[in-house]
């Protein structure tokens, strides 16, 4: 991967470990309040930081997967100007704006709930059609390059075989990030529903409405998994700081 691409998922994994340290701990006393466990005010800024703390990590995870999947496109589509014309420098302002616009809207929703919702749903809508859009004309070109490969096989020899070497690192790029946003969309697209039903009044129960929003902060739980089957440098990291975990613990025992 190109480094503004690794850029990406480093904001994807910052966003996953804060929803899994920051939101997910406060969801869980948000549940347990209705049994009594707590009480007054608590309950309420309890409630209010778990739905804005949501809008922003998991709207910055949302836009996060979507520019990767933009960038994968461009990659392909550009060739040898991608490097040109994404570079870390972009990365880093459409980054920010991810954070600064979703800190805005998390904001929003700690005031009201109807306007930030609504925001909400639209930006994960549009995620969504983008990266069909994007993955769509992934495929799309990767056959038509493929066909090309093969027709000049016998023409061009070792410049064909570099394409395939080519062609196939960026399959392997590509599946991953697949993955990825099959994942978000699954754990997105029942709370976007939910949002559109109960917007119109058509469902309004809450065991419907925790259950979306449960499958929501699933995601950040999902990606992990994903990284380290999908991507072999993150599978290594993990075998070996579990190794090096193991020896620090033997060595304290001793």
């Amino acid at each position: 991967m190109y480094p503004p691409t690794k850029l990406f998922f480093r904001c994807l994994a910052v966003t996953d470990l804060c929803v899994g340290l920051i939101v997910q701990p406060l969801r869980s006393a948000n549940l347990v309040s209705h049994l009594g466990y707590l009480k007054g005010d608590a309950v309420y800024y309890i409630s209010k930081a778990v739905w804005a703390l949501s809008v922003l990590l998991c709207g910055v995870s949302v836009l996060t997967t979507t520019a990767i999947s933009v960038d994968r496109l461009l990659a392909l589509l550009l060739g040898l100007r991608y490097r040109h014309f994404v570079s870390l420098r972009r990365v880093r302002i459409a980054i920010t704006c991810f954070w600064l616009f979703c800190t805005l809207s998390g904001t929003i929703r700690w005031w009201t709930d109807g306007v930030a919702t609504k925001v909400t749903s639209v930006v994960v809508t549009l995620s969504v059609v983008t990266s069909i859009y994007c993955y769509t004309r992934i495929h799309l070109k990767l056959r038509h390059q493929q066909d090309q490969v093969q027709s000049h096989v016998n023409l061009v020899a070792e410049g064909s075989r570099n394409s395939q070497m080519n062609i196939a690192r960026y399959r392997k790029t590509v599946s991953t990030i697949f993955w990825v946003q099959l994942a978000l969309g699954a754990c997105y697209i029942p709370w976007a529903i939910m949002v559109v039903l109960r917007e119109n009044d058509i469902l309004t129960s809450k065991l419907a409405w925790k259950t979306a929003a449960s499958l929501v902060f699933s995601n950040s739980s999902l990606n992990p998994i994903l990284y380290c089957w999908k991507i072999t440098g993150v599978k290594q990291a993990v075998k070996d700081t579990i190794k090096q975990l193991n020896c620090f613990l033997r060595n304290e025992s001793n």
